[in-house]
């Protein structure tokens, strides 16, 4: 069996460390200041005389942070780590009094991660020099030219089975009933009971029939005949009516980052290959059957 490192040896730790810790609860510790931020090559602790640095816990936090440490203030996260790499810097020094950096494979899998970590480095590098503020607001701003402002309209109706039953609350709402109430009581659409609300919606995320008759309503009208679709008859109130806002730069930051970090990276990674020289003792691989289509005949088998 594999096993992965960072998070067998926490789970290791936590386990044996935790039901004795259990036995004894010891006196709740007032609340500590915050933990300052320390520079990394700040010395947090000594293991058989190896020092063990904040940027060793900045590279524990990156290996093994998310869920590991999302639940913990600052001080417990420094803590968990620390631990951690204590652990690890222990447990690395009983594998070399062992010579298991001697084995078969661990030159192999040494040689791997570094090349993994090397070309992790230099995808980083090569992101931080690329996506920069005024190339994230050059992509808004080409983006947000492109955008052709479209009329959205907010809505809330009525849905019931029969054109009678609809026709009946029609002539009950130009009587004065309200229309969130009868929409409570009447409606067979979920939405009912919110009083039919629809919020904004473009043409395009209603049926047709729907859609025709909202947008020629104005504001505050009321759907003169009940409107049919596939789902039933509906009555219609027309609330308001807008553009669809533009989403600020702020909005749509995160997505305009990753997709230039996505751009970024694959460029750089057509033109390593586009330089190298690459020889591929393997064929490639047959392509994948579309989806549906027969299988293949195998060949015969040979005796």
């Amino acid at each position: 069996m594999t096993v992965r490192l960072p998070f067998a040896l926490a789970a290791l730790v936590l386990g044996l460390s935790g039901p004795l810790m259990a036995q004894t609860p010891p006196a709740a510790p007032a609340a500590p200041a915050p933990a300052a931020r320390l520079a990394p090559d700040a010395v947090l602790a000594k293991v058989f005389g190896v020092e063990i640095r904040q940027a060793d816990l900045d590279a524990a936090e990156e290996d093994i942070g998310g869920q590991a440490t999302a639940q913990m203030n600052p001080d417990q996260k420094r803590d968990y780590l620390l631990g951690f790499v204590i652990d690890l810097t222990i447990a690395a020094r009983a594998a070399e009094a062992r010579n298991i950096q001697n084995g078969p494979d661990f030159a192999r899998k040494l040689s791997y991660y570094r090349n993994k970590l090397l070309v992790e480095s230099l995808l980083n590098a090569e992101t931080a020099s690329r996506v920069t503020e005024a190339e994230m607001r050059k992509v808004y701003d080409e983006q947000r030219s492109r955008i052709t402002p479209e009329e959205e309209v907010r809505a809330s109706h009525i849905l019931v089975e029969t054109e009678e039953e609809a026709k009946a609350i029609i002539a009950q709402l130009r009587g004065g009933a309200d229309f969130a109430t009868l929409a409570k009581e009447k409606s067979k659409d979920p939405g009912g009971a919110n009083g039919g609300d629809l919020g904004f919606f473009s043409k395009a995320q209603m049926v047709p029939e729907f859609a025709t008759a909202a947008f020629a309503m104005q504001p505050g009208a009321l759907s003169e005949t009940p409107v049919k679709t596939q789902f039933g008859w509906h009555v219609i109130k027309v609330v308001e009516k807008r553009e669809r806002p533009i989403p600020t730069f702020e909005q749509v930051r995160g997505q305009i980052e990753d997709f230039l970090t996505r751009r970024a990276q694959a460029e750089l990674v057509q033109k390593l290959r586009s330089e190298a020289q690459v020889e591929r003792l393997l064929p490639p691989a047959a392509p994948a059957p579309a989806p549906g289509a027969a299988p293949a005949t195998p060949a015969p088998a040979r005796p």
